[in-house]
C-alpha cells in the first residue's frame, strides 16, 4: 500500500509554538518551523498584536530545547518584504539568517520561507545561492510534490482551512503528499486547539499516512 506523506509548517517563532510542540510529540507528528533569528531576543519579547491577542516571540536561550527534534528552515533574519530590499540587503536577510540558524541549532538548514509569501526571481536566486533546496509559498496547489520549482513550493491547504480533510482525501488519490502550514498565534482559543489536536491525532492514527520532513522529501 502507498502511503502518503503529510508535512506541516510554521512561521515566526512565537511563544505559542511552546504549546503547539508539546502537541506535535505527543502524536509524534513531525514538522518544520520557519525562524527569524534576528527578531528573537535573549528573553522573550513582545512582538505585535493579532487582533486583541498580544504575541511575544521567544527568547533564544529557549529555541533549541522547544524545537528539539523539529527540522528548522530559514525565514529571514527580520522578515522584510523581500521584494523591498537592495540586493545587499537581500543577501544578508537570507544568507546571514542561515548561517546563525545552522549555528544555534547545530543543524543543516536546507529550507527557506517568504516572508507575507513575496518573491520574485532575484529573490529565488539568492535562496538558491545561499544554499536552501526549497523555499515555500503560501500558494495553494492540487499536487504539491514534486514540485514545479522547488523554490516556489506550493502548500494543500492552512491549517484551519474548513476544506482540511477534503483536501487531505484528496491528496490520498493524487501526489501522495499532503501539504498544511500556518502560525501558531493564529490558535487564539480552545476551540481551535482542540481542532488542530483532532488533526494531528487523525492524521497520526491512519494507516495510509505518515508524517514526513520537508528535508526527507527533498533528500528522496
Amino acid at each position: 500500500m502507498t502511503m502518503m506523506k503529510v508535512v506541516q509548517s510554521w512561521d515566526d517563532g512565537v511563544v505559542d509554538d511552546v504549546q503547539l510542540t508539546e502537541l506535535l510529540r505527543r502524536y509524534r507528528a513531525s514538522a518544520t518551523f520557519n525562524l527569524n533569528p534576528g527578531l528573537h531576543q535573549p528573553q522573550r519579547s513582545f512582538s505585535w498584536k493579532y487582533g486583541d491577542k498580544e504575541i511575544w516571540r521567544l527568547g533564544q536561550s529557549e529555541t533549541a530545547a522547544i524545537y528539539a527534534g523539529f527540522e528548522i528552515a530559514n525565514h529571514s533574519l527580520t522578515h522584510p518584504n523581500l521584494l523591498d530590499l537592495s540586493p545587499m540587503e537581500l543577501e544578508r536577510q537570507v544568507g546571514e539568517s542561515r548561517r546563525i540558524l545552522q549555528d544555534w541549532f547545530q543543524q543543516p538548514v536546507s529550507g527557506f520561507c517568504y516572508p507575507f509569501g513575496s518573491f520574485d526571481s532575484a529573490a529565488k536566486e539568492v535562496v538558491r545561492a545561499a544554499g536552501h533546496v526549497y523555499a515555500r509559498t503560501v500558494q495553494y496547489c492540487d499536487s504539491v510534490f514534486p514540485p514545479v520549482d522547488p523554490f516556489e513550493f506550493g502548500v494543500s491547504c492552512w491549517f484551519a482551512d474548513p476544506a482540511f480533510w477534503t483536501l487531505y482525501e484528496r491528496a490520498k488519490t493524487t501526489n501522495g503528499v499532503f501539504f498544511f502550514w500556518g502560525h501558531s498565534y493564529e490558535l487564539v482559543n480552545d476551540a481551535m486547539w482542540a481542532d488542530l489536536e483532532n488533526k494531528i491525532a487523525g492524521i497520526s492514527a491512519d494507516p495510509a499516512a505518515e508524517w514526513a520532513s520537508l528535508e526527507g522529501l527533498f533528500a528522496g
